[in-house]
């Protein structure tokens, strides 16, 4: 369904302000104001919409991707949708293949894989599977809100910590300092490493742009404890956003070189599909007065459209302000002597036993 409210006011809590029709919904609604102004009054009485979990059995739990410019080759993701509710998410288009918004629906309408560890014994159990990384949680956060009562997360990392599979996190969820005593154990075997994704130090524009992510004073803390745990960690800047938070770029390395970080990157923002209608109206919103220049900036630095996905160019850009962020940050990454994460090893895989109706008795 499309926007039925477009909206006039910011929703306490939530990222996106109205549903954004997905690209495959098959009808779309659009309100109408009578000239009483009914439309309005009907949404201001609207209570903020709730959090709703569909519990679903995946098929399969391993994805896999062969893009060049992707440090993983495979991924799994213990969630469909993500109650962060980052307006910039470019992962708020994957819910348009549900037939639901990737506005409102995306942070409120939440699909749990309840036997994505059930799935994974399965998969890493065949004997054509060969062990490589597996990024968990890259499309929506493994350690989303919801992963405080469904502990799927929890669950998978178990599975890859008694095969001694190598596993890789970004994230911007407190909960996974909830796991720890995981995270430590492995990275004693070179098996996981951790980004922390960092996109502002500015509590105010944190609540509006990510409204149910950590804070960032707690992002940094995320950093400082697991670096102290021995779990290698780097921060993301992501996404850098032209006049809204490209400034703070070298405080925000800054700050995470001094809580441990090790490494460091950053991503462009990236407007694909539905996104660039969520954005707009949250610029809309917050910054009117600035929306037009950062559009303006967005497209130059995307060979004059609002998203260009080419390989390559789509987490970097192109053109003077994208060649001015990259060069900040590498004169940045210089002076305070990030490196790189340790490689992750893949030779102490052992592959779990084969589900047996039997169980465990041969």
């Amino acid at each position: 369904m499309e926007d039925a409210r477009k909206a006039q006011t910011p929703i306490k809590g939530r990222g996106a302000a109205s549903q954004v029709a997905g690209r495959y919904a098959v009808t779309t609604t659009r309100g109408e104001d009578d000239g009483w102004g009914s439309v309005y009054e009907d949404l201001a009485d609207q209570p903020n919409p709730a959090t709703r979990v569909t519990e679903e059995r995946a098929r399969s739990i391993i994805s896999r991707n062969d893009s060049p410019d992707i440090a993983f080759s495979q991924s799994i993701n213990p969630y469909r949708g993500c109650e962060h509710g980052c307006v910039y998410c470019f992962a708020r288009p994957s819910h348009a293949y549900l037939e639901l918004s990737p506005g409102i629906d995306f942070e409120t309408r939440l699909f749990a894989k309840t036997n994505a560890a059930e799935r994974l014994r399965i998969e890493l159990a065949r004997s054509s599977y060969r062990c490589a990384p597996i990024a968990l949680g890259i499309n929506t956060d493994a350690y989303q809100p919801i992963e405080r009562r469904y502990r799927i997360t929890r669950e998978l990392l178990e599975l890859l910590a008694q095969c001694h599979h190598p596993v890789s996190f970004v994230t911007k969820g407190s909960l996974i300092l909830r796991d720890v005593d995981l995270l430590a154990s492995m990275a004693r075997e070179r098996l996981v490493s951790v980004y922390v994704s960092v996109t502002t130090l500015d509590n105010r524009l944190a609540a509006r742009m990510e409204p149910r992510a950590a804070a960032p004073h707690t992002r940094l803390k995320i950093v400082r404890e697991l670096s102290q745990a021995g779990v290698p960690v780097g921060v993301l800047v992501a996404p850098v956003v032209p006049m809204v938070s490209d400034h703070e770029l070298e405080h925000i390395l800054e700050a995470a070189r001094d809580a441990g970080a090790q490494a460091a990157s950053y991503v462009l923002l990236r407007l694909p599909h539905e996104l660039k209608e969520v954005w707009r109206e949250w610029l809309q919103l917050h910054y009117p007065e600035r929306a037009a220049h950062v559009m303006s900036l967005v497209r130059q630095m995307r060979g004059g459209k609002d998203y260009d996905s080419t390989f390559g160019k789509r987490m970097r850009g192109e053109g003077p302000f994208a060649d001015m962020i990259a060069q900040r940050f590498a004169k940045a990454h210089r002076r305070l002597d990030f490196g790189r994460l340790p490689a992750l090893d893949c030779s102490a895989f052992v592959a779990p036993r084969s589900p047996s109706p039997q169980g465990e008795l041969f």
